[in-house]
């Protein structure tokens, strides 16, 4: 695994602190040359370690006011309603994430809205008449003291 070798995981560390470093302020932190880092992070992105660049972005600034954790429960456990549910989520663009996961329900939706009320449209009409989704469980962000997703 690439991550197996030190230079390699302190590139990595590098760049998802600043996805924007120069090969020369690269090399800099972690002691190689330009060339040597520009090497390693072509090799880190053609194996699939480093899968893209992302800008962060000021929520403010593109009109949202409103975030929040969606628990979702489906009401069918199959293959077929999951991708179901998957590719509503995926069609809905206040869904900026969609995680399936373990417990009493079976995804975590991510949810941006301008405010409240753009909110509420979606809950009620994208989440509620999913023909699948049993429960909806909202968890309103108050703040995010620490948040590294680039």
């Amino acid at each position: 695994m690439l991550l197996d070798d030190p230079l390699n995981a302190k590139i990595v560390q590098e760049l998802r602190s600043d996805g924007r470093l120069t090969m020369q302020k690269l090399g800099e932190r972690v002691g190689l040359s330009p060339s040597a880092c520009l090497r390693r992070v072509r090799d880190l992105e053609r194996s699939g370690v480093i899968q893209g660049y992302r800008a962060v972005v000021d929520p403010a600034a593109v009109g949202v006011g409103f975030t929040a954790y969606i628990a979702i429960g489906l009401s069918s456990h199959t293959t077929a309603s999951q991708l179901d549910f998957e590719r509503a989520m995926k069609n809905a663009p206040q869904v900026v994430e969609c995680h399936n996961i373990t417990g009493t329900v079976e995804y975590m939706l991510r949810v941006e809205a301008s405010d409240l009320a753009s909110y509420k449209h979606f809950h009620s009409n994208v989440l509620g008449t999913h023909e699948h989704v049993r429960t909806i469980t909202t968890y309103v962000v108050m703040g995010s003291p620490k948040d590294e997703r680039a």
